[in-house]
């Protein structure tokens, strides 16, 4: 779904296939809180120390145009289910997911809550990781898949459980099998411990062939107006 260029978007969803390259790194870090920096030098790889300054960098800059605040200016804080948010701000929501050479943003006002997952399409799930996440009606519904299907939809599934506990701030602290996908004229809908509430919105967005991406937000007044773009970083360098 996306809205006309002249109608501002409730839901901003941004997309982008960061380069993996030292050099932009360092240049990201100017962006970037001192807590983030040590983060980031904590990981061990430099393929995950890259990824997160790269979700991070882009969180800022679209925070940073929706509040009119410099990005390195902003201020995060966690919740103690570790759920970041701004500080004394309600207002916008947002949400940030990473896979292995893409970063997905999600930014909103007026929605209750919002999440966004992204997952490498080729991952392979293996048969106990399935168990552990779906329902029994959901691994009915992958088995009678063809079997070249199967291995995206498996992934489709678990992204779209991902976003949704993402947006409820308890990520994997829940049973993922406690909300369960079917469909409804080709859109997922969730069904929690087993009741389906109306409030809650699910979509895959489209993202092209190597990743998955899939959003949930819940709205008491519908299904706010979502505008999915693809990052330019068309910033410079500070002298």
């Amino acid at each position: 779904m996306q809205q006309s260029d002249n109608q501002p978007a409730a839901i901003d969803v941004v997309l982008w296939q960061y380069p993996q390259n030292e050099g932009e790194g360092k240049r990201w870090r100017q962006s970037l809180s001192s807590h983030e920096l040590e983060r980031a030098a904590a990981y061990r790889f430099e393929r995950d120390r890259t990824s997160f300054m790269a979700g991070r960098y882009l969180l800022r800059r679209l925070l940073s145009a929706h509040t009119g605040t410099p990005p390195r200016e902003i201020v995060l804080v966690a919740d103690e289910q570790g759920k970041p948010s701004l500080e004394g701000r309600d207002t916008p929501q947002f949400s940030l997911a990473n896979a292995d050479g893409m970063v997905a943003v999600v930014v909103a006002s007026g929605c209750e809550r919002i999440g966004i997952d992204c997952e490498r399409a080729d991952a392979e799930i293996e048969e106990a990781a399935l168990d552990a996440y779906c329902s029994s009606d959901e691994r009915r519904w992958l088995g009678e898949l063809p079997a070249q299907e199967r291995p995206r939809a498996a992934v489709q599934l678990w992204a779209l459980k991902e976003s949704h506990l993402k947006a409820l701030g308890v990520g994997l602290r829940e049973d993922p099998r406690s909300v369960s996908f079917s469909w409804e004229n080709g859109l997922p809908i969730a069904a929690h411990d087993g009741e389906r509430d109306r409030r809650w919105f699910h979509r895959l967005i489209e993202s092209g062939s190597q990743h998955v991406v899939a959003l949930a937000i819940s709205s008491r007044s519908g299904l706010p107006g979502i505008h999915t773009r693809m990052f330019q970083d068309d910033s410079m360098p500070s002298e």
